[in-house]
């Protein structure tokens, strides 16, 4: 989709992007080639000034050049181009404040997926990250890219799709889970499963030791990372639909790979016990 983007150039909204797409000038190359453009010499420079640039940031890499010049409603367009360098990405905390810590970091890369936990190898995502140029979170540009960047006092400047405000967008609404089964999708044994329980999980790992705690909580923290490609896909052919493209550009579902931990049931039930007895 990303080469029949013409709304990153200044002055090109969306508006003026779907006469331009009328008009026949339907991808970057079109508009290249053709002689006869209905705009003024000047704007035609200044629209094949900015698609040379664009070429050339494509060819780079860079999607950071797009994600500077696309308003953030329209960041979903950069990610057929740049999927081969996307870092789906998800974390676990003690708590919601800038005291609490980072307990675990899930990363999927639409291949392999990447944990880090703090105590053993939590350092180790400072370095990983830089090797992805997109990344894809669902309400991480509230939570979870602030709590990194704080937490390790760095900078994350990767272009980010942030899947809340794009399901939002479609009619897909609600926390990741009540947007994950709008869509179909079932976490079977952590069906039910919060944030808080993730809080709980840490404890009981820290306090006693308990791999199965630790286990069950990755499992949980990977889950998350592994429905986002799902999430992305479906939100990325239903954007698509709204353009003229929808047919030559659709994305297949991914079929992501088998979570490498399972939950203890028997634990994620004693903690539910525990919740309502409180509640």
């Amino acid at each position: 989709m990303l080469n029949h983007t013409f709304s990153h150039i200044p002055g090109i909204g969306l508006k003026t992007e779907r006469q331009i797409w009328s008009a026949g000038l339907s991808s970057w190359d079109t508009f290249s080639r053709v002689e006869h453009i209905p705009f003024s010499p000047g704007r035609i420079k200044h629209i094949k000034n900015y698609l040379a640039q664009s070429q050339l940031h494509l060819r780079n890499r860079n999607p950071n050049f797009f994600a500077s010049l696309l308003s953030p409603g329209q960041h979903w367009r950069l990610f057929s181009a740049f999927r081969d360098s996307v870092a789906y990405l998800d974390i676990e905390t003690t708590g919601l404040s800038d005291i609490h810590e980072i307990t675990t970091i899930s990363l999927y890369d639409g291949s392999a997926v990447y944990y880090y936990i703090q105590g053993e190898n939590l350092d180790d995502f400072m370095d990983d990250i830089l090797n992805y140029r997109l990344i894809i979170t669902y309400n991480g540009k509230c939570f979870d890219v602030p709590f990194i960047e704080n937490y390790f006092k760095i900078k994350i400047n990767h272009a980010h799709i942030d899947l809340r405000y794009l399901l939002k967008s479609v009619g897909i609404a609600g926390g990741l889970k009540q947007c994950e089964k709008q869509v179909g999708l079932h976490r079977n044994e952590l069906d039910g499963v919060d944030g808080y329980f993730a809080v709980l999980l840490w404890h009981d790992f820290q306090n006693t030791g308990n791999k199965r705690a630790l286990e069950t909580l990755l499992a949980y923290n990977i889950e998350d990372v592994l429905s986002l490609e799902t999430l992305m896909v479906i939100a990325y052919n239903l954007k698509l639909k709204e353009t003229p493209f929808f047919e030559q550009n659709r994305l297949s579902l991914p079929c992501p790979p088998q979570n490498p931990f399972k939950a203890d049931i028997t634990l994620l039930e004693r903690i539910k016990h525990h919740l309502q007895y409180w509640r």
